[in-house]
């Protein structure tokens, strides 16, 4: 059975592969998803927004348990179509997160967290955008103009954490950072003021902080800055009066955004100025709930830090309790050569059903 199931969700994991869904092209593999769901008999809302909704909408007797999945995956990089070979699907979001999305299909279709047998109620979230600025994303309106979805008491996002739970997340800052001097004649560079040597004296003080760890509820979480682009000059014999780089910052739980941008600003603007351009909230460390604490059994693993941004943090936004947990692993997300075990499926699967017909 447990091959069979492998065999099963990793073919649906293919399927969801081979429909390109880039953030803000996600119409087709919406249509897919609901058009699946739909036809295996399963209670199904759109939301709009391609965002979809089966099962449970709301408490009711039961513990109400939201699985979350993103659609959309980062731009392809020739890897499209997807395959299977080697005990695992590979292609783009097999690992982030098309192979989570196929759990959830397959739970949906098999009934699990519906009807009398069930300890819990589960609903299956789909959404649009994720991989964007969480200014950009679904989920927050999406999550505010659904007060049923408001009472879940956990939403697991099905993010890639290798099968182990993930509580909290990191917060993200992304601004620009610009170098100012003036420009000038190559053959005369003492009569300029080079701004990407300035740009380079402000890298290097950032290469040279080590990442700060935070205690919270227990678990290390990381802070760090990276220098993720640059750009400079405008001629091959021009001393050049401007650069700019992009930093991001990522920020553990505890920390506000008003004292991110605070802090990111102390460490930058001596080398120049700092433009935030987007901001997202950390998620706390959640694991408090009964429903929580009976997943953590089940999967009988140590509770690791979620050392990324996920939307845990717009679900705790929205007042609901949540945690990753997804078949995924964090290495594989976002690579070229991206993949899922097929059983790593077939486990995250195993373990949402026993969470969905086991007393708590």
């Amino acid at each position: 059975m447990s091959d069979e199931l492998a065999s099963r969700i990793a073919a649906r994991t293919l399927e969801l592969i081979d429909i390109a869904s880039p953030s803000r092209g996600e119409e087709a593999i919406a249509e897919h998803v609901s058009a699946v769901l739909r036809d295996g008999g399963v209670e199904l809302e759109d939301l709009g927004d391609c965002c979809l909704v089966g099962g449970a909408r709301a408490r009711e007797e039961r513990p109400f348990v939201l699985l979350g999945g993103h659609l959309d995956t980062v731009p392809a990089q020739d890897n499209i179509p997807g395959s299977i070979a080697d005990q695992s699907v590979q292609g783009l979001g097999a690992s982030d997160m098309k192979g989570s999305l196929a759990v959830m299909i397959e739970l949906a279709l098999a009934g699990v967290g519906r009807g009398p047998q069930s300890s819990v109620d589960f609903g299956f979230l789909f959404f649009s955008r994720e991989e964007l600025p969480a200014s950009e994303s679904s989920l927050t309106p999406l999550l505010a103009a659904n007060v049923g979805l408001q009472s879940a008491d956990l939403a697991v996002m099905m993010e890639p954490t290798a099968n182990v739970i993930q509580a909290g997340c990191l917060g993200n800052c992304g601004a620009t950072w610009t170098f100012s001097g003036r420009s000038g004649h190559s053959a005369r560079p003492w009569l300029a003021d080079n701004a990407i040597e300035r740009l380079g004296e402000g890298i290097a003080a950032i290469t040279a902080l080590d990442p700060v760890e935070h205690e919270f509820e227990g678990l290390i979480f990381r802070e760090v800055i990276s220098v993720t682009k640059v750009s400079g000059g405008i001629a091959r014999n021009v001393i050049p009066g401007e650069a700019t780089a992009y930093l991001n910052y990522r920020f553990p739980p505890g920390i506000s955004l008003s004292d991110a941008e605070a802090r990111l600003r102390s460490i930058c603007e001596p080398f120049g100025a700092v433009e935030i351009e987007s901001s997202s909230p950390s998620g706390a460390v959640r694991l408090d709930s009964p429903v929580a604490k009976r997943l953590i059994e089940i999967v009988g693993e140590e509770v690791e830090p979620k050392q990324a941004w996920t939307p845990v943090a717009e679900f705790e936004a929205a007042g609901i309790a949540a945690i990753n947990f997804g078949p995924g692993a964090p290495s594989a997300a976002h690579t070229i050569d991206e993949s899922v075990s097929l059983g790593a499926l077939a486990y995250s699967y195993r373990a949402l059903e026993r969470l969905a017909s086991e007393a708590s």
